[in-house]
């Protein structure tokens, strides 16, 4: 019989009780104090077997009851409520540059610096193509026994991309029988709808198991204009529907005059947007003799999303006839008429005027995905009959995404010049679109995807022993190729669009890889855990990293830990092979007058095949301590510090512009001027020029007792932020919607009892106050740096849990019970807030049944 210390029991329910809404349950494979057979596990983080989940780094788990009691219908709901996440990573709410796709962002460092694993061992990315990231949207929740969060770096252990940790997705094996999930849920405005059903299939054969599932989600979308906090005002652009030349329009005289109304363009955009997935997945393990086990795992996902903004602001320059500063004479152009030019419509520098028109005739822009996401591992386990026993793996996985996407409702830029061209007034006085004016769209039709392949082999188990206890250790190498692609549209490939012009983007890069660890227990108390890795890319060349951890057991009571590792990032396929693309930039134009300065204008975005990858330091230190006089209680205490060098982004143009209007020539030769200011030829290229340095500290206390005659179990976790830095640049206790939120404290808690066949839950969510800052602009129109107070949060639900019988469970709850409103920004990302760190859905209602046979 195995006993297990105090404290590794408290580090089993500490794991076990930190997640994402509060709930827990603590189940017997982890808080049992006893067990008859003593199973190896393989925690992550590391890749040797141990008893039990005591390692020197923080883990948080995730299981499948508290993802049902919580309602979460997609791993990004789950995961973003985790007081370990910062920044703005994109889900549900992410309307405008989403794609549709859901991502996990630890500490706020970049969805491209949280590697993400399923069963341990990496998920292709996907999205629309060519992506660096993975999407969550292609693993169901149905499909998730438990999520296991690595709140530190792990790059010696899988390479790339654990910069800022790792999430690992476990999912269900070793299910007999059948079982059927309910879920629904919606506002209490009458929208919002989520409807989600599954079943789940398994049974046992001599030896082994075999497990299949099948799911299907379907989210409806939720606009802006359908909440009461929503203002029009902001929310309204000077692109309006009846169209404008140079900013002036005709009035009911007939004579041009300057523009004055504007166009709220908020109620066609979704704060939830729809999605619909279906989904099929299986396990399965099977005892082949001589100690072999074959196991797989297998699962894809069709996504279908939408996403959906105002109508195309098609902004043309068009030719001024007779213009000798003209660049393309060939082309039509616009002969001014009196009128145009007593209202001072007049050419600029390159001998253009710019008509800008809402295409609201048309309709809005519809973004649409169609993603197919498949992915296949199998693998053989066995033992070597040497010294205490040793065990081998050998695993194969492949993984693929294809993606359709397209937006309808796209305006030809070209057609419409040349429609403007024939016919200026049927166009300028502001009258609707005839059908022959409309043809001037089209919908947009994009192709992309990405493809990983990955062989590895592995040796595990026990070198010799201490007088402390054996030394475990793992070695093993792995073959990996990434490719991705993707196609724009051959409009847009041609420059014909409104959109920004992009090329397409092709490319693939593999890395060889050799690691090993080892675990040293030096003395009873203290053990040592040590990692090295070596990866050599066909892309860059070597990169090789390291990690070293401690764990002291003081007592019985107390266990003092600390890891300190280096870790990398490799450029993706995008950085490394993307096209040109387009982007039109908000800058400050020095040379304009003040108050035409500040405005969108045209940048090119290059890729570099010579990136260097990105590197890191990660340091965190910490304690679990399990009062003897308070049984049941567990209190982990951990500092972290994470700093990125190398880091790829892109050149500040702003920093160029405003070096060259200082007199720096250098500068000055990336780009080009007219003599009235206007500027062309910009280029924003990524290099390893950026950076990141954050540190703070996590606090997650969980105490699990009985009161009068009920189970009682408390959890409170929290997160507080000492500093966050990128670019040289502090973002601590501040929001934006480009760089999203850095609050100084996060907290998550919860309290439940329960009692034989019900159980009841009150769950909070706190974000602390923080600073908007932004730019504003005194009475003689000098822009200065504004900051103003945004309130602290806190949003409160509730659950209920009862147990009909024993095949039949049903749940209910209520998230958001108080309709909290989110919280103005004045850089908002959409509606004047940050939907993907504030509630923009509201109070929402969700149930659920589960039928076992």
């Amino acid at each position: 019989m195995i006993k297990r210390t105090k404290v590794a029991s408290a580090i089993n329910l500490a794991v076990v009780s930190s997640i994402a809404a509060g709930t827990f349950v603590a189940s017997s494979a982890f808080a049992a104090e006893e067990t008859a057979k003593v199973e190896r596990i393989e925690v992550t983080g590391s890749r040797i077997q141990r008893q039990d989940m005591e390692t020197a780094s923080p883990v948080t788990v995730i299981d499948a009851a508290a993802i049902k009691a919580e309602g979460f219908t997609s791993v990004d709901q789950m995961l973003q409520v985790q007081t370990s996440m910062a920044g703005a990573a994109v889900g549900s709410t992410t309307n405008n540059g989403a794609d549709g796709v859901a991502q996990v962002d630890l500490r706020g460092m970049g969805s491209q610096r949280t590697l993400v694993l399923l069963n341990g061992r990496r998920m292709v990315n996907s999205g629309s193509g060519a992506d660096s990231a993975v999407d969550l949207n292609s693993i169901p929740v149905a499909m998730i026994a438990r999520v296991e969060i690595l709140k530190d770096g792990a790059s010696a252990v899988y390479g790339s991309d654990a910069i800022a940790g790792v999430v690992n997705i476990i999912t269900k094996k070793d299910f007999d029988g059948f079982q059927l999930d309910f879920n629904g849920s919606g506002t209490d405005k009458g929208d919002g709808e989520n409807g989600d059903i599954s079943a789940l299939y398994g049974f046992n054969t001599e030896g082994g198991n075999y497990t299949f599932g099948a799911a299907y989600s379907d989210r409806r979308g939720v606009v802006q204009g359908d909440r009461d906090w929503y203002d029009p005002l902001d929310n309204t652009s000077s692109i309006i529907p009846t169209g404008a030349l140079n900013q002036k329009v005709i009035d009911a005289n007939g004579n041009w005059v300057k523009r004055t109304s504007t166009y709220d363009y908020s109620n066609d955009v979704y704060f939830q947007t729809p999605s619909e997935r279906r989904s099929l997945f299986a396990n399965m393990t099977q005892e082949l003799g001589n100690d072999v086990v074959l196991t797989a795992d297998a699962i894809y996902t069709n996504r279908r999303s939408n996403q959906q903004l105002a109508a195309q602001p098609a902004q043309i320059k068009l030719n001024v006839c007779g213009d000798p500063r003209v660049t393309d004479p060939t082309a039509g152009c616009l002969t001014l008429d009196q009128g145009m030019i007593d209202a001072g419509i007049e050419a600029d520098a390159r001998g253009q005027v710019q008509y800008n028109r809402r295409m609201k005739d048309v309709g809005p822009r519809i973004y649409n995905q169609d993603t197919d996401t498949w992915r296949l591992s199998a693998g053989l386990a066995g033992s070597l009959d040497v010294h205490t026993g040793m065990n081998w793996n050998v695993d194969y996985t492949f993984g693929k995404n294809e993606a359709k996407t397209g937006v309808a409702n796209s305006i030809n830029a070209t057609l419409m010049a040349n429609s403007i061209y024939a016919d200026p007034y049927a166009w300028f006085e502001g009258s609707p679109l005839t059908d022959e004016m409309k043809d001037v769209s089209y919908d947009q039709q994009e192709t992309g995807g990405n493809e990983q392949q990955t062989l590895s082999a592995g040796l595990n188990g026990e070198l010799f022993d201490l007088s402390a206890g054996a030394v475990g250790f793992a070695i093993g190498a792995e073959y990996r190729r990434e490719s991705g692609f993707y196609n724009p549209d051959a409009i847009v490939v041609a420059g014909d669009s409104t959109a920004a012009q992009q090329d397409p983007t092709s490319g693939n890069y593999n890395v060889i890889s050799i690691f090993q660890e080892v675990s040293v227990p030096f003395t009873e108390k203290l053990t040592g855990e040590f990692a090295l890795r070596l990866d050599d890319y066909s892309t860059f060349g070597k990169a090789t990293t390291w990690k070293i951890g401690l764990t002291y057991t003081a007592t019985d009571e107390l266990m003092v830990r600390t890891v300190a590792a280096t870790g990398f990032r490799a450029p993706s396929v995008a950085e490394l092979y993307g096209g040109n693309s387009g982007s039109f930039d908000y800058l400050t134009n020095p040379w304009l007058p003040m108050s035409d300065q500040t405005g969108q204008i045209l940048v090119n975005r290059t890729s570099d095949p010579d990136l260097k990858p990105e590197e890191s330091e990660s340091y965190t230190a910490g304690l679990v301590y399990s009062p003897s006089y308070i049984d049941g209680m567990s209190i982990t205490l951990d500092y972290w510090r994470f700093k990125v060098t190398d880091a790829i982004a892109r050149a500040d143009v702003q920093v160029g512009l405003d070096a060259c209007h200082g007199g720096d020539t250098e500068a000055c030769s990336t780009f080009n001027i007219t003599a009235d200011g206007d500027l062309f030829n910009l280029t924003s290229a990524l290099t390893n020029v950026g950076s990141q340095d954050t540190s703070g500290v996590d606090f997650n206390l969980a105490y699990n007792f009985e009161l009068l005659g009920l189970d009682w179990k408390v959890s409170n976790d929290t997160t507080y932020l000492i500093k966050f830095e990128q670019d040289g640049e502090n973002y601590t206790g501040t929001i934006d919607g480009n760089t999203g939120a850095y609050a100084r404290v996060r907290n998550n808690f919860s309290i439940s009892a329960g009692q034989d066949d019900w159980s009841v839950m009150y769950f909070n969510r706190y974000i602390r106050s923080m600073d908007d800052v932004y730019t504003d602009y005194d009475a003689n129109d000098n822009p200065f740096v504004a900051v103003r107070g945004v309130d602290s949060i806190l949003y409160h639900n509730i659950s209920g849990t009862y147990h009909v019988n024993d095949s039949t469970t049903v749940s209910l709850g209520v998230k958001n019970f108080t309709d909290e409103k989110p919280l103005y920004v004045t850089n908002g990302s959409d509606a004047g807030t940050v939907p993907e760190v504030y509630d923009t859905i509201g109070r929402t209602i969700y149930g659920g049944v589960t039928v076992k046979f």
